[in-house]
């Protein structure tokens, strides 16, 4: 059986396997949202980005949100991961995800997901130009 809840901190994201891991025999909808790195960001050319975090802290935190996730939307899966490290651009890195019974109940869940992960989970932000680097808050 297949696990309900996937919380990951990963240094690769393949978002393809994700419809995998929703699927499930009660579910009409599966939603999923692939955060990836954009080339520009204010006019300037983006590099790349790195990511940290204390990990022990942001599984915690996304699990909290996951679980109330599930128990808001009646869910039958869900997934949240994020990537550390360096990544550039057009590569994952982040992907959430929710199974249901009917597509509102997915849509809304997977809203709620990515948008809680940034504003709640410590998971830090740098942006790479080409002459100098900066942190950012995840939520511009």
């Amino acid at each position: 059986m297949k696990q309900e809840i996937t919380i990951e901190i990963v240094d690769h994201i393949d978002a393809s396997q994700v419809y995998g891991e929703l699927s499930h025999p009660n579910s009409g909808g599966i939603c999923v949202f692939v955060g990836a790195v954009r080339e520009f960001t204010q006019n300037e050319q983006v590099i790349a980005l790195e990511f940290e975090t204390y990990k022990a802290m942001a599984i915690k935190e996304m699990r909290k949100i996951a679980e109330e996730a599930y128990a808001k939307w009646n869910l039958n899966r869900v997934v949240m991961r994020h990537a550390v490290g360096n990544k550039g651009v057009e590569e994952p890195v982040v992907v959430v995800g929710a199974s249901s019974g009917h597509r509102d109940a997915c849509f809304e869940a997977c809203r709620f997901l990515i948008d809680t992960l940034k504003d709640r989970v410590p998971i830090w932000k740098k942006e790479i130009f080409k002459n100098k680097s900066v942190w950012v808050s995840a939520t511009p």
